[in-house]
């Protein structure tokens, strides 16, 4: 990625991408599992301090969080606030909603005007408005913005064909290639928008994440399928093909960590099942792989990013427990809880010593960080 191009995606970040994402709880499936007293109590206190720090420190006048970022901050705050229990009418939340009824745009979409981040901030907005929809007051932005968001996406209304290899997927927001980062962000949005996996945009998504994954199929056949197969996914296959942990010496591209949820993430929104060749090889990929010390493949680069979609892809997934390549079982809830409390700072913020991707950021990585704690409250039974 130019220079350039990357600090417009740090901009957003939402992954990361940022990002993004980022978003309000994920759908939760049944789990017979709990944590100790004291994990609870721990994670009770975290949040608590987060959002302490995020109020008094972090928001300013206006509502806004890093506000020289655009609104894709915002947005990830807001969100992580509502998904520990503070409501639309919580003044800090309040003032942030506010704030982004500010970037709603004539054509639907939630951005900064010439922003070349339409898609990543339109995304995030939508999760934001959908958390905060609980009298349907948002109703009618969050259909324009679907409208908006679908119409950024690779597909048969530009002329593509599902064979097409960009087909499915969508870019920043102009005719930048798709990405992975960026097509998981659209889903999450549709998901978060009410849309299940019979809508058709969802569909179309679904066929470009499963062309990003280390894994040879029916659904994938691109020259980068065969090369590394070991389940987990990439950034993009478009071209030469883009992954920021490398490729292989013969030409393959490395699955990372944050990637590889975001790839799992979605194909469960899109309806796979446990059964799915394409869902089991993304399982067994978070299982050797996993860990709670860094981001697979790129160390302490977009930690907190990675923390987010891995906490959210598991509690989708509705997997209790993941065993590690060394035969380890892992309850993961209680790992990222006991993660999160040993690296948050003493005035409740969370920070990334590497500032790769604006983890440098005290607001956008405290609300990654709450979002990660808000999957981690086990589902009623």
């Amino acid at each position: 990625m130019k220079t350039a191009q990357t600090v417009v995606f740090l901009r957003l970040t939402v992954v990361l991408v940022l990002i993004g994402c980022i978003a309000f709880p994920a759908r939760r499936m049944a789990w017979a599992g709990d944590l100790t007293a004291d994990d609870r109590a721990t994670l009770d206190r975290e949040v608590q301090k987060g959002i302490e720090f995020l109020r008094t420190k972090g928001q300013a006048e206006d509502g806004s969080f890093s506000a020289a970022a655009g609104p894709g901050i915002t947005a990830i705050v807001a969100t992580s606030l509502l998904a520990n229990g503070r409501t639309p009418d919580d003044p800090v939340v309040a003032k942030s909603l506010r704030y982004l009824e500010r970037f709603v745009q004539p054509d639907g979409g939630i951005y900064a005007p010439k922003s070349r981040l339409r898609n990543y901030e339109t995304c995030l907005g939508v999760l934001c408005f959908s958390a905060a929809n609980r009298d349907g007051k948002y109703q009618k932005i969050l259909k324009e913005a679907e409208k908006f968001l679908q119409g950024l996406q690779f597909g048969d209304e530009d002329g593509r064909k599902p064979d097409d290899i960009s087909y499915g997927g969508v870019g920043y927001g102009g005719a930048e290639r798709p990405d992975l980062s960026n097509t998981h962000f659209l889903m999450e949005a549709l998901e978060g928008a009410g849309e299940g996996a019979d809508d058709e945009a969802v569909k179309r998504a679904l066929i470009f994440v499963s062309r990003c994954q280390n894994l040879e199929s029916q659904y994938n056949t691109t020259q980068f399928a065969a090369k590394d197969p070991d389940g987990g996914f990439y950034y993009s296959p478009i071209g030469q093909g883009s992954s920021p942990a490398g490729k292989t010496p013969n030409g393959g591209l490395r699955s990372y960590g944050s990637m590889s949820y975001a790839g799992l993430k979605s194909m469960i929104f899109a309806g796979l099942k446990a059964d799915d060749p394409r869902v089991k090889a993304a399982v067994d990929w978070a299982q050797k792989h996993y860990t709670v010390k860094e981001n697979p493949g790129l160390k302490d680069e977009g930690l907190y990013y990675y923390y987010h979609l891995f906490g959210k892809a598991l509690a989708a997934l509705g997997q209790e427990k993941l065993t590690d390549a060394g035969g380890t079982q892992h309850d993961w809830r209680a790992d990222l809880i006991r993660e999160l409390a040993s690296r948050q700072q003493p005035d409740g913020s969370w920070i990334n010593d590497n500032s790769r991707w604006m983890e440098g950021d005290p607001n956008l990585v405290t609300g990654y960080a709450l979002l990660t704690l808000s999957y981690c409250r086990p589902a009623a039974k």
